[in-house]
């Protein structure tokens, strides 16, 4: 049964002339009849005696008029505050571990704190896990990384993300350095599988196989303590992750010579996605306020 079909069987227990409801209402007498044959049709039985033009609420019609009409009431009071409330929900979403550590914990606290009544999901995977769960409605959104040209899947640029050379040895951030000057020193990398350390090697290229790769780490914490403990060592890392060991002065950033790390990252949705009033504001919140707190931090 349909919250219409209540709502006329409502008013007819007030007004049992079909006629005189249906100038009220601006509804087709037809339209009416058929949206209460239809009630009782669904409850099996009549709620109304014909009598004449009138309808005339039988004994299970009172009955039914009790036990229900409260909770109709209910259901309205719902209807009118969801549509009133439309920045109202739960959103799920997934992002890479860069973004998912240093980008969206601040974002998402200061879209909550404007709207108490959302509720964000969040969790923290590859850019393959996300497009995976984009592609089979695990998720509402995703923050990726890496490129994604999935026809069912749609990409909307986020921002820019920049990788830079860190290690804790002052001297080494003084002056510039071709990489190649640098590839016997101890370096730590993100584990196999990690965007950050595929895009690294895809750009040393053929220097890559000469890297002393000393360490792998698949938690960026566990990589900064031994940076800033071991001065021999190297890593290529986001700004993101090192902005304020860079600020502090324990990290410093190692100018390289003609090689830059650059990438993108994306907002992720399937292309079928129902694109809600709570949807498509949090969306745009996220690129608006990410160029507002990140955006200059990434160009110094």
């Amino acid at each position: 049964m349909t919250l219409r079909e209540l709502e006329l069987f409502y008013y007819l227990c007030d007004n049992p002339h079909i006629s005189r409801l249906a100038k009220e209402i601006a509804m087709s007498q037809s339209a009416i009849s058929l949206a209460i044959k239809s009630l009782e049709s669904k409850l099996d039985e009549p709620l109304f005696d014909r009598i004449g033009k009138k309808l005339v609420l039988n004994e299970r019609g009172r009955l039914f008029k009790e036990e229900t009409y409260k909770h109709f009431l209910a259901l309205k009071d719902a209807q009118r505050n969801f549509q009133q409330e439309r920045l109202a929900g739960m959103l799920k979403i997934a992002s890479s571990k860069t973004a998912g550590n240093f980008i969206m914990p601040t974002l998402i606290f200061d879209f909550m704190l404007q709207n108490p009544r959302i509720t964000i999901e969040r969790e923290i995977h590859n850019s393959a896990q996300i497009i995976q769960m984009v592609r089979e409605g695990q998720i509402d959104l995703g923050i990726i990384e890496t490129v994604c040209d999935e026809p069912a899947i749609v990409k909307e640029r986020l921002g820019d993300d920049r990788l830079v050379v860190v290690t804790s040895d002052p001297v080494l951030g003084n002056k510039a350095h071709y990489i190649d000057q640098l590839a016997s020193r101890k370096w730590l990398l993100r584990e196999a599988g990690s965007g950050t350390r595929e895009l690294f090697l895809e750009r040393l290229g053929e220097i890559a196989k000469e890297l002393t790769i000393f360490m792998e780490f698949t938690e960026f914490e566990e990589m900064k303590t031994i940076l800033e403990d071991q001065r021999e060592t190297l890593a290529c890392i986001s700004r993101f992750v090192v902005h304020k060991e860079l600020a502090r002065g324990t990290l410093f950033e190692v100018p390289l010579k003609n090689l830059t790390f650059e990438r993108k990252l994306y907002l992720i949705y399937h292309q079928e996605k129902y694109h809600s009033h709570l949807f498509e504001t949090f969306k745009s919140f996220l690129t608006t306020r990410f160029t507002e707190r990140f955006a200059d931090d990434q160009k110094r």
